[in-house]
């Protein structure tokens, strides 16, 4: 390790001797040169070295006497280069007014001479700085304008840095998808230049924009690509940047190994470069892992330190994802004044977050001066025969009545158009406001009817359920308690009790599910019935259910066919969980011995489409249209006199709708019965 360390000194030191040589060698050429344009243009040569030395104020001074020279010898070329550095240097110390003054010089004296490369060179520079101010819309004008021309001439250094900045400029102004495409742009022209750094650093952009757009299988691709490519011993700053990043990913799949890998090890690594931002990322994401494994105090530490180094450096992004665990702590923890305070905090820091973030979008930029000049006379221009005209006026005004009549009249039609005026404006802008105050209200009034009409839509689910539920979980609980009653009262022997433990279990199996669908719609209602949507793999959910089922599976010798495949999709898990349930258990119920259930899904048109399938019993015409009408209650006895409460499908149509898919069933009496889900696998885009 320590003769790595002596060699990157040894070959840094050896390149800043090979720079400063060059920049001598340089100097005293140029002391030797005879005052023409070669002079101008071995300067030039010097100013760039001293640019990308970053010694600025020795490469404004050469910029100064080169600009000089140039204007001396009316040398164009020269006089457009030097404003341009001038520009680059102004650039770099962050004097953005002077930077366009003469980056715009230099593009006037371009194009004097025609010199396109030059002007695409110079608008390149100016849309960088536009998107650095914010000024992002000028930013992309300058910024397609010049790539145009850097494509045709294969000037694959300035296309890097432009298809950059349009990368920028499209992120800033929330259009990730041409972000992503501009940035796969860069990182295929920095391949064939071979830029190492910038093919790191699109590498890692990729990833972040994937994980913006929902594509989070896609950033683990890229993060762990741009890991991959990491010096250990120089890119320390991106490797505990990258690592915290990754573990988030995989955290939001819950795979949890690979997210506490990652995480950990990037913890570790930015504790020791002793980089804040590195820690913060880490700890906020450990502290969510451990939060989802119900490690509660040990999340609550993690989220404690993560939450002070934030307001020590001052990261608003970081804190603001802190005040959302610490809600999601505190309201697992039952302390809910304290997560409706941390709701707060999330809710101001969010609001500010957007305004400061809000893009500006200029509407007037380089507007020319009006011209006075040209409509004046002076004079010179007023001929002999005009001034004597000038000089004996109408007769009619010698008669200063007339004069004065013709003044108070005047003054009087004025008046009057004036009063007319300022009436018809007054009344204009009236209306103009009443009509905003109607639209206003229109606004308000439709939205609290879709508020009232959505609170009545949840009320008549609420009593649709606990009608039905507090009416067949009694019948089920007190079938149960007679039953041991009768027992306990000696009413009847062992042997006749263990003859009623089948009724008995169908009954403990009612309640049971019964209270599963309560608990499950209850915890919903305390959601506002809102979804919580996710990435999740459907396959998954087939088999944990058909675990449940399967030893009625096997007491009913019923053939159940799992066809299911990896698929993901976007959606409440929880919600998912009790429809796929309710499905399988009704196919369950309805299919008789040697009946065969299958379950399988498959993409159609770039959306999940799930079936449950049985060879049951099915179901009649006239009884499908009742099968989803909640206040119909509409129910039937499964082939071995299972009980049934009518609940289960209109529960399961509306949360697969609150999840933006569809429900229906095709079903043929003595045939069988298929009931087909429809799920997005995507965030929607609307």
């Amino acid at each position: 390790m320590k003769q790595l360390f002596i060699l990157a000194v040894c070959l840094i030191s050896f390149s800043v001797f090979s720079q400063n040589e060059k920049i001598d060698k340089l100097t005293v050429q140029i002391a030797y040169l005879n005052a023409d344009s070669t002079k101008v243009d071995m300067s030039l040569v010097l100013i760039n070295e001293l640019y990308k030395n970053k010694d600025f104020g020795k490469a404004l001074l050469y910029v100064n006497e080169t600009s000089k020279l140039s204007e001396d010898l009316n040398y164009i070329k020269g006089l457009a280069e030097s404003s341009y550095y001038r520009a680059l240097i102004y650039t770099e110390r962050n004097d953005y007014f002077n930077a366009i003054d003469n980056y715009k010089k230099s593009r006037n004296l371009y194009l004097k001479i025609s010199d396109t490369v030059g002007v695409a060179k110079v608008s390149n520079s100016i849309g960088l700085i536009e998107i650095k101010r914010g000024n992002y819309k000028l930013g992309l004008q300058n910024s397609l304008s010049a790539i145009s021309i850097f494509e045709k001439q294969h000037l694959n250094d300035e296309l890097s840095l432009a298809y950059n900045n349009l990368a920028e400029a499209y992120h800033k102004t929330n259009q990730i998808d041409k972000a992503i495409e501009y940035n796969f742009k860069t990182l295929q022209v920095r391949k064939e230049i071979n830029d190492k750094e910038g093919i790191k650093i699109s590498t890692k952009n990729i990833a972040g924009l994937y994980s913006e757009f929902k594509e989070h299988r896609k950033a683990i691709e890229y993060y762990e690509k741009a890991l991959d490519i990491l010096n250990p011993n120089t890119d320390q700053d991106l490797r505990g940047e990258i690592l915290p990043k990754l573990g988030s990913e995989y955290l939001r799949f819950k795979e949890y190994d690979k997210a506490a890998e990652y995480l950990v090890e990037g913890l570790k690594y930015n504790r020791e470069q002793n980089n804040s931002e590195g820690i913060l990322r880490a700890l906020n994401a450990i502290g969510h892992l451990n939060l989802q494994k119900k490690k509660v105090k040990l999340a609550e530490r993690q989220l404690s330190e993560a939450y002070k180094i934030a307001q020590k450096i001052d990261d608003k992004t970081e804190l603001l994802e802190n005040y959302k665990l610490r809600i999601a702590l505190d309201s697992t923890r039952g302390y809910y004044q304290n997560a409706f305070f941390w709701q707060n905090k999330f809710y101001d820091l969010k609001d500010s977050l957007s305004k400061v973030d809000q893009p500006v979008f200029p509407t007037v930029t380089d507007l020319a001066p009006l011209d006075f000049t040209k409509n004046a006379t002076t004079d010179n221009d007023i001929t002999p025969n005009d001034k004597q005209q000038i000089n004996e006026p109408f007769n009619l005004f010698n008669n200063p009545y007339i004069l004065y009549g013709i003044i108070a009249a005047f003054v009087l039609v004025l008046a009057v158009l004036i009063y007319s005026l300022i009436n018809s404006k007054s009344h204009k802008e009236a209306l103009e406001k009443q009509k905003d105050i109607l639209a206003e209200e229109q606004i308000r009034t439709e939205a609290i009817l879709e508020q009232t009409h959505h609170l009545e839509e949840v009320n008549q689910v609420k009593d649709k359920l606990f009608s039905i539920v507090s009416h067949d979980l009694k019948d089920s609980i007190s079938s149960i308690k007679a039953f041991l009653d009768l027992l306990k009262e000696d009413s009847i022997s062992k042997d006749e009790f263990y003859e009623l433990i089948p009724e008995l279990s169908e009954n403990a199996n009612n309640a049971s599910s019964l209270l599963f669908n309560l608990l499950n719609w209850s915890k919903s209602q305390m959601q506002n019935l809102e979804p919580n949507p996710e990435h999740f793999n459907i396959q998954d959910v087939f088999h944990s259910k058909i675990a449940l089922v399967e030893q009625k599976v096997e007491d009913k010798s019923i053939v159940l066919i799992d066809e299911s495949q990896n698929d993901f999709i976007y959606a409440d898990r929880s919600m998912v969980e009790i429809v796929i349930q309710n499905l399988i258990t009704n196919a369950v119920k309805f299919s008789r011995t040697g009946d065969v259930i299958t379950i399988s899904n498959q993409d159609v048109n770039g959306k999940s489409l799930i079936c449950i399938e049985d060879t049951g019993v099915g179901i009649s015409k006239n009884n499908i249209d009742k099968l989803f009408a909640a206040h119909k209650n509409f129910t039937t006895a499964g082939t071995k006199n299972e009980k049934g409460t009518g609940l289960g499908l209109s529960i399961a149509m509306d949360l697969v709708e609150l999840n933006n898919g569809r429900i229906w069933v095709e079903s043929t009496e003595n045939v069988g019965s298929k009931f087909f889900v429809e799920l997005p696998k995507s965030e929607s885009k609307a």
